[in-house]
């Protein structure tokens, strides 16, 4: 039996899950915005959003905007009409996303506040919902501003804090969707308790290899983008020839040298996703020993089979340079293992412990 459907509130465990999937589906869009170099493709923002292009006149205004951004003059100075119509096409799906999202939220509001199905302890979690989306609208406007001033790339920094917005908003969503499709007083009791520690350990590594995974994207040494952390030492397991090669330390600072290194941001994120399958192997050898909830079975199954997947899909990005639709599966398998994780954890710290 669908435990959606047994559920008082599917209508609104409905309505927060099809949230979700928007923000899965804005998550990848703008992957593949960064990956297409399109993020800067429009050069201003409003807030309720503005038609598409519809004939050559139109074209060519939005196109003159562009020809003022640091990036046209710096980089894509040869660029043509005919070329730049399929980069802006991707930021404005990606921003028409965005707004869809909002809609959806605010009609799915509205509707169930008039009929009543609204309960009082729910109000919190929903002003909370509605002020990170807008903050995250907010966020991404900021990020792109960082590229309109004079270095043709937004702030990695930048980038990362709009990426996690997204992952954010997306947890609170979804643990909010998983409150009430299960409510504590059906709590099974399980052994979980002994592993909350290691998850929470392993969620918190998983966030710092997100980040990461923005700034070996993101990252853009000086002011040519084709020197990212992600288009160098193509090779694997070692870089180049060594394991940690002497550009990884070439910076002053070892702030500079894990931050603002091309080659040490992706030392760092190589060696992060080492650690992150230490961590699940041991999550996995302990849950073996213990007495668990299907739930909490489900949640470190699809962990153990996502960072697998992940691990193989991040070595094949990197040995074939990133391509598109190889950094978008990347992507997608970042989002997947932060899905599960969150998953995992709610059955962890919702469930009673034997002992």
């Amino acid at each position: 039996m669908n435990p959606i459907s047994a559920s008082p509130h599917k209508q609104i465990i409905y309505w927060l899950l099809a949230g979700c999937f928007l923000i899965y589906i804005m998550v990848v869009v703008g992957c593949l915005t960064r990956l297409t170099h399109s993020g800067l493709s429009i050069t201003d923002w409003s807030f309720m959003g503005s038609i598409p292009p519809v004939n050559e006149q139109m074209w060519q205004e939005r196109f003159e905007k562009y020809q003022q951004s640091p990036e046209f003059e710096k980089i894509n100075y040869n660029m043509t009409l005919a070329e730049f119509k399929p980069i802006f096409l991707w930021e404005y799906i990606h921003r028409m996303i965005g707004r869809s999202m909002m809609y959806v939220f605010a009609i799915g509001f509205i509707y169930f506040l008039i009929k009543k199905k609204i309960k009082k302890d729910m109000w919190p979690g929903f002003v909370l919902l509605f002020f990170m989306g807008a903050m995250q609208a907010v966020i991404g406007w900021w990020m792109v501003y960082s590229g309109l001033q004079s270095k043709p790339a937004v702030s990695h920094y930048r980038l990362a804090t709009h990426l996690m917005s997204a992952f954010t908003l997306f947890a609170f969503t979804f643990w909010f969707a998983l409150r009430l499709l299960y409510p504590k007083e059906n709590v099974e009791v399980s052994d979980g308790k002994q592993l909350k520690s290691a998850t929470v350990v392993f969620f918190c590594v998983l966030i710092f290899q997100i980040i990461f995974g923005a700034f070996t994207a993101g990252f853009v040494e000086g002011n040519d983008s084709h020197i990212r952390p992600g288009h160098i030492f193509n090779t694997w397991p070692k870089m180049g020839d060594e394991w940690m090669p002497e550009q990884v330390t070439m910076k002053d600072s070892f702030f500079e040298n894990m931050f603002e290194n091309a080659s040490g941001i992706q030392f760092v994120h190589r060696t992060t996703a080492f650690i992150i399958v230490a961590l699940i192997c041991f999550i996995w050898y302990r849950s073996n020993k213990l007495q668990l909830t299907k739930q909490q079975h489900i949640g470190i199954t699809l962990l153990v089979y996502g960072v697998t997947i992940q691990f193989i899909l991040g070595i094949l990005t990197l040995l074939y340079q990133v391509p598109v639709v190889m950094g978008a599966l990347h992507q997608t398998g970042a989002f997947f293992l932060f899905l599960s994780c969150i998953y995992l954890l709610f059955h962890l710290f919702n469930k009673k412990a034997t002992g």
